[in-house]
């Protein structure tokens, strides 16, 4: 993402915080007429203690050499959390990053055999677009990837642009919300890539529900949680997942759904697998 969308973000974003915050949730009084919700700039920059001509240079993006301490004066007032706070730097004082190296779309053998290894675990590798990088069988047998052609292989793409997504995911508008969350975290951590842009700009052409989300400017990691798959076969499964980043490829993330010992689940989930292996 060029220099003018970073800029674009900044003041998107913050606008989208304040707009949540009610004047009376800050002590401020709530009458008057007000063109839009939530806090004004100015009263954000006066609880946070800095100028308005200030607050106003960041919300326009021009802020990049502002200090960890306003940041977090600003993040103090609009109530981000850790993931928000950690967004906001990334987005207010961007860094030229460089681009993806050689081979880091590749899965390590290693990594692959620690896959193959978890044999109770529907596993596989995620690369920085969401991109689906290396599988177990299980992981395949759950999610399909080794049906997909290898530009679909990208949860966002499934998600959105593939009608089977919503028989796949029961709970599908919560896990769209997650993905959309999700994607921008990356987004903003790697502004200059032009894969990442081109994936976003796709989605937003091709999915109004993306559009539509991507517009509220969420921003979550998915480190863990549970995600609840309509098989085809197995029925309805119950995953609890974890995700893992691996110190030589942080890139490149590990998700792992290892069903309750006992469980329905995971009593499908090794029918499932016992089918795989046949």
């Amino acid at each position: 993402m060029n220099g003018d969308r970073n800029e674009a973000e900044v003041g998107d974003f913050l606008r989208s915080r304040r707009a949540r915050i009610r004047p009376e949730e800050v002590g401020l009084p709530a009458h008057g007429r007000r063109r839009v919700p939530g806090l004004r700039r100015e009263e954000v920059a006066q609880l946070a203690g800095v100028s308005v001509d200030y607050y106003i240079r960041l919300e326009q993006g021009r802020g990049t050499s502002v200090s960890d301490a306003v940041l977090d004066s600003v993040a103090r007032v609009l109530r981000l959390d850790e993931t928000e706070q950690t967004y906001l730097r990334t987005v207010a004082r961007p860094r030229r990053r460089r681009g993806p190296q050689a081979g880091a779309s590749r899965v390590r053998p290693g990594v692959q055999l620690l896959l193959d290894a978890m044999e109770r675990s529907a596993a596989f590798v995620l690369g920085r677009r969401m991109d689906v990088l290396a599988w177990n069988a299980l992981g395949d047998a759950v999610n399909g990837f080794s049906r997909l052609a290898p530009a679909e292989r990208n949860m966002a793409r499934r998600v959105f642009l593939d009608p089977a997504g919503r028989e796949l995911y029961p709970e599908w508008h919560a896990v769209a919300a997650q993905t959309v969350a999700h994607l921008r975290v990356h987004a903003g951590r790697y502004a200059d890539d032009p894969e990442l842009c081109a994936l976003v700009g796709e989605l937003s052409v091709r999915s109004e529900d993306f559009r539509r989300l991507w517009a509220d400017h969420e921003v979550r990691e998915c480190a863990y949680g549970v995600k609840t798959v309509r098989h085809p076969v197995a029925g309805l499964l119950t995953l609890p997942y974890e995700t893992m980043t691996t110190p030589s490829d942080p890139e490149q993330t590990i998700v792992a759904y290892t069903p309750e010992p006992g469980s329905e689940t995971a009593e499908r989930l090794a029918l499932l697998g016992s089918w795989v292996t046949l």
